[in-house]
């Protein structure tokens, strides 16, 4: 495939930045995303020039630093991938693709496509912990009776990667559903029980001071999510909270 790649390119913080066209040939419909992206800088490391700056680590849709915005959508056009699982089959030759960063407050610009996320790392060192006996006297975790759905729910809310695509993808660059799915692992689950109330109040406090707007109730978080939280993460967090501030 032929493709035209419009990307968007700064070199720090405080420069402004822009969108630069670059022509790629013989694009492999097999290629990851990624791949395709190593291609392109490959060339432009022969020809002299500066290489597109990207985050990306385990390439196998765990670690969720690949986040990217590939027309107008975090993660590109699949569903329930990151970037790095999302292949070129997805795209048609002569396309044109727009590759930005994720677009949010909270997430300045480090470098052309790079982000930084340490927002959400804040927020999780605001609650994201549970109080274990380590006395020499600790209960095993096996040995706890959990609920099977509760269980389950903890599970599937623990999924979540922190990749940002929730926080991309909403149009006041809400952090709830990423905070809601750090919230609910530990509010159904025994060992979160000592820090409950604390945890959805510092975390949502942390959130806020943090600059992510309020949720819009648009669902589009949910939409994007590659791992597919769900919405009901975000009303067992409200519940949380005004349990909390009750």
């Amino acid at each position: 495939m032929k493709l035209t790649l419009k990307i968007w390119r700064q070199k720090n913080s405080e420069d402004k930045g822009k969108m630069v066209d670059y022509q790629l040939d013989d694009v492999s419909p097999d290629m990851s995303f990624l791949e395709m992206l190593d291609v392109l800088n490959d060339q432009l490391v022969g020809k002299g020039e500066e290489p597109v700056a990207f985050d990306h680590d385990c390439r196998e849709g765990i670690c969720g630093t690949c986040s990217l915005q590939i027309n107008g959508k975090p993660h590109g056009p699949d569903s329930l991938v990151t970037t790095c699982q999302l292949h070129m089959r997805k795209f048609n030759d002569g396309d044109t693709v727009y590759i930005e960063p994720f677009r949010a407050k909270a997430f300045p610009v480090v470098k052309d496509l790079i982000v930084d996320r340490s927002a959400f790392d804040r927020i999780q060192h605001a609650g994201g912990y549970i109080s274990v006996n380590t006395s020499g006297n600790t209960q095993d975790a096996n040995a706890i009776p959990i609920n099977k759905d509760d269980a389950d729910k903890a599970f599937d809310a623990a999924t979540c990667i922190g990749c940002g695509a929730c926080v991309a993808a909403c149009k006041n660059a809400s952090a709830m559903l990423f905070v809601s799915a750090k919230v609910s692992q530990f509010a159904l689950l025994p060992q979160g029980q000592v820090e409950r109330e604390r945890r959805a109040e510092n975390m949502v406090a942390q959130m806020d001071a943090e600059g992510f707007g309020a949720c819009t109730n648009t669902g589009a978080c949910e939409a994007e999510c590659p791992k597919g939280i769900s919405l009901t993460n975000i009303a067992r967090l409200n519940r949380e909270f005004l349990g909390a501030k009750l």
